[in-house]
């Protein structure tokens, strides 16, 4: 279905570095990437352009207007999003979602990895000790520092800033202005290994959803839909909150299939339970 066709892969920050290797490799398909569509213009991290739709609209739209800008009908596209993980309050998460398009066939496949390897943070510096101790703890130079002169305030806003003379430079040159200097981790994929490190696991995730065919009409993305709860306390066997099994479902013809125990466990351990350890 997709072998010798092109991939345009929707990026402009050097995504396909991990991608394409993968996709080529299993799909046998030949990627690319176009400068034609800014995917800037949906949004972007810092802030100075405001992403308008949540992150699986704003990802539809970047898939769907690559392709139309470039006259294709495969693409491959993802968008991230980072704040408190969902589940672990007090941690940071990139939370990172990949989608492929095969116009051609009427497929949309989705992958999604929430990860708590992430160096975003942001902080209003006075120091130059606030500085130098905040860039230690960004992971800084291997991952850039974006400044501008205060949260709200993007004008002028300096980003990729991966040369300590130089962020100390534009911190003096901020300072000068404000008592203090809004510096945040840059988390654009190419001057983020971190990060760039989660895309290339939803890739993989994507891909293995991609190879998952329907048993009843061989579609490919007979990817899971639902994590469904109640496995079992060994204790006193009565239903948790941890997962039970995984509901996959077919997006063409509907056939689902409910696979029990995915975690290969059969019990779960009485203190997530909330008879035995309320």
């Amino acid at each position: 279905m997709f072998a010798n066709r092109k991939l345009l892969i929707a990026t402009k920050h050097q995504k396909e570095k991990v991608i394409a290797p993968l996709f080529e490799a299993q799909l046998e398909v030949s990627c690319f990437v176009s400068d034609t569509f800014d995917t800037d213009s949906l949004g972007t991290f810092s802030g100075e352009i405001e992403r308008k739709d949540d992150t699986l609209t704003t990802l539809r739209k970047k898939c769907h207007l690559a392709m139309e800008m470039n006259a294709t009908d495969l693409v491959i596209g993802s968008e991230g999003s980072f704040g408190a993980h969902p589940s672990v309050y007090f941690s940071a998460a990139d939370d990172e979602l990949m989608m492929f398009i095969d116009a051609k066939n009427n497929l949309e496949i989705v992958a999604r990895e929430i990860s708590m390897e992430t160096n975003f943070n942001a902080s209003n510096i006075n120091s130059t000790i606030e500085l130098i101790d905040f860039a230690e703890r960004a992971k800084f130079p291997s991952h850039a520092l974006i400044m501008r002169p205060s949260k709200d305030d993007y004008s002028p806003i300096i980003k990729g800033i991966t040369d300590q003379s130089a962020l100390e430079k534009h911190f003096y040159d901020f300072k000068k202005k404000s008592d203090s200097v809004y510096v945040e981790t840059d988390m654009r994929a190419h001057v983020n290994p971190t990060r760039m490190n989660v895309i290339k696991k939803t890739a993989e995730k994507l891909l293995k959803n991609i190879r998952s065919v329907c048993p009843a009409c061989q579609t490919p993305g007979f990817s899971i839909v639902k994590a469904l709860p109640g496995l079992p306390c060994n204790w006193c066997n009565s239903p948790t909150s941890s997962t039970l099994s995984f509901l996959y479902e077919c997006k063409k013809c509907d056939h689902k299939n409910e696979v029990f125990y995915p975690h290969q466990k059969t019990k779960e351990d009485p203190a997530y339970c909330n008879f035995c350890n309320p």
